[in-house]
């Protein structure tokens, strides 16, 4: 199984799963021809895509589906509540398929689990994608960790998660009172230290690849990022001695992430 975030931030959100015949889009929050454009940087067409899946409805993610699927005669993946919420933003879909929340369904070379998740928008869920041999996860846009964000991705081999935002930059940086509200409640996002202990919780031998994503860039750094996941590993090793770590890499706004390939060695 390979993946690739495309671009991961609040001006867009696209990512690049690809296993067998089988290449899924989750979620598509640029415009169209940047996809393209960015698919073809890691040597895709994108008219070799199979489908869709979308999160949720801002614009952020779901801004190009539409056009792509017109484009290229590609099945979009929703649930009906999400469908609703984006309006005319999702209409005229070449195909249209809607799964219900929290249950697994089959496309091509993937069995695909919708699962729940707390963000401010009709029902957003995270995906775990399973070719019968590895688990992908993807978990962006929550506000809280879950026990069944802990249930579902417990056993990934790769996972694309969220680490939005540094507490004190967002104090202190410009937002205003409501709008920081939004970011760090229970529907918003997850900040840096919220997903390190997230990650040092569920972290076990198979876990190859960890990409962070969705780093803001108001109110976030980089290093803040790694700074918070190094300090966990490092916690880990002082209480469990020499431990497998995974590879932790970052997922950028304005460029294509690294391509990763799984392969389930330690599995």
């Amino acid at each position: 199984m390979r993946f690739c975030v495309l671009g991961s931030g609040s001006k867009g959100n696209a990512t690049f799963v690809e296993s067998g015949q089988t290449r899924l889009l989750i979620d598509a929050g640029f415009s169209g021809k940047e996809i393209e454009h960015r698919l073809a940087g890691i040597g895709v067409g994108a008219e070799t895509l199979s489908g869709i899946l979308i999160t949720h409805e801002h614009g952020d993610h779901v801004k190009g589906a539409a056009i792509l699927s017109r484009r290229f005669r590609l099945p979009v993946f929703i649930n009906e509540a999400t469908l609703a919420g984006a309006g005319t933003v999702l209409a005229n879909l070449h195909q249209c398929h809607a799964f219900v929340t929290g249950q697994t369904f089959v496309f091509q070379d993937f069995q695909i689990h919708p699962y729940a998740i707390s963000h401010d928008t009709a029902d957003p869920v995270g995906f775990l994608l399973n070719n019968g041999r590895l688990l992908m996860g993807y978990c962006t846009d929550t506000g809280v960790v879950s026990k069944l964000m802990h249930h579902r991705l417990s056993n990934c081999h790769g996972l694309v998660l969220e680490c939005n935002h540094d507490p004190d930059l967002l104090r202190n940086g410009p937002y205003p009172p409501s709008l920081q509200q939004r970011v760090r409640g229970k529907s918003g996002h997850l900040a840096n230290e919220d997903a390190a202990g997230f990650l040092s919780e569920i972290l076990h031998d198979g876990l190859e690849h960890v990409v962070l994503s969705h780093l803001s860039e108001t109110n976030n750094r980089p290093h803040l990022a790694e700074k918070a996941m190094s300090a966990m590993l490092e916690r880990l090793r002082q209480q469990r001695g020499a431990c497998r770590v995974p590879v932790i890499s970052l997922a950028h706004q304005d460029r294509v992430g690294e391509v990763v390939t799984l392969r389930g060695s330690a599995g």
